[in-house]
């Protein structure tokens, strides 16, 4: 199905999202990918924040990785009627962000490349505590964690998850982002994270079994 809007459990797992988040006080931007189903995520988890004049961000490299059916957007103008009474900027949206071609193919390179922009993106913006609404495949990608990346449907991320992260101190241009303590606590309990060895064994490995299913070019790891 092309570019699907949230199922009723869908919806009703963002209204949970919406009760569960403990820092809807604290937001002052809410960012995501242009999909119609983490669009509508945003809208049903994160009421509050519009309701209290913040406005949605629609960030197309925040897109997720594949050039399925199911991954593949909306051309922006569709977009901008569907939305026209709820608070979402598309102005920061490409009309060829649905081509699946150039920065936006469905290549492991590419997407990495994607996911250091979004970073960087996120970085320069003033403001301080930022939500982005994204997709599970791309999160190993901006987070550069790919533990149970072999988990769920493909990823290690469940449906509406949240996790919070800073930004690194000395990330330079890759704007690297870490996880806070409590934020792994809270999941994770006591386990010791993966050492960067072991990240790349698990990132080679999962961009292998993508390639081996179709949802990347072959890709270079």
């Amino acid at each position: 199905m092309h570019d699907p809007s949230l199922t009723p459990l869908g919806e009703a797992q963002c209204y949970q999202l919406s009760q569960d988040f403990p820092y809807h006080s604290s937001v002052d931007l809410l960012v995501a990918s242009p999909l119609r189903r983490t669009l509508y995520t945003t809208l049903l988890g994160f009421q509050s924040e519009l309701n209290r004049g913040l406005r949605v961000i629609a960030l197309a490299e925040a897109q997720e990785l594949a050039d399925l059916p199911c991954d593949t957007g909306s051309d922006v103008k569709i977009l901008e009627e569907e939305f026209r009474n709820h608070a979402i900027d598309f102005s920061l949206v490409d009309d060829d962000w649905t081509s699946n071609e150039n920065k936006w193919a469905a290549d492991a390179e590419i997407v990495e490349k994607r996911a250091r922009e979004v970073r960087q993106w996120l970085k320069a913006r003033p403001e301080k505590d930022i939500v982005l609404v994204t997709h599970g495949g791309f999160l190993h990608f901006l987070t550069e964690d790919w533990s149970d990346s072999t988990l769920l449907h493909g990823t290690g991320w469940a449906n509406t998850e949240f996790r919070s992260y800073n930004f690194a101190s000395e990330s330079g241009d890759n704007a690297t982002i870490v996880e806070t303590v409590d934020s792994r606590q809270r999941r994770k309990g006591s386990e010791t994270p993966l050492s960067q060895t072991e990240q790349r064994e698990l990132k080679a490995a999962k961009q292998n079994l993508w390639d081996e299913r179709g949802y990347f070019l072959q890709s270079k790891v």
